[in-house]
């Protein structure tokens, strides 16, 4: 089963595109957009998942790291 977050490789500005189950929900500046994005979807308590869980996310030409932001995400 694929992850159903999915964060794109950085654009020449840093910048990922994000979706979730294939539709897009946004361009991620930094790593903790995400949980902004996730918590306009419904999920409670987004900043607390573990974005670096395999079964969640699919990072596409690098980690959370990328971003040079510490966790907790």
């Amino acid at each position: 089963m694929r992850p159903s977050l999915v964060i794109e490789p950085p654009d020449e500005n840093g910048w990922r595109r994000v979706r979730w189950k294939g539709a897009p929900i946004g361009v991620a500046h930094r790593v903790s957009d995400v949980a902004v994005f996730l918590t306009a979807l419904g999920f409670l308590d987004a900043d607390t998942l573990d974005l670096t869980d395999p079964d969640l996310v699919e990072w596409r030409g690098g980690g959370p790291e990328g971003w040079g932001e510490e966790g907790p995400w």
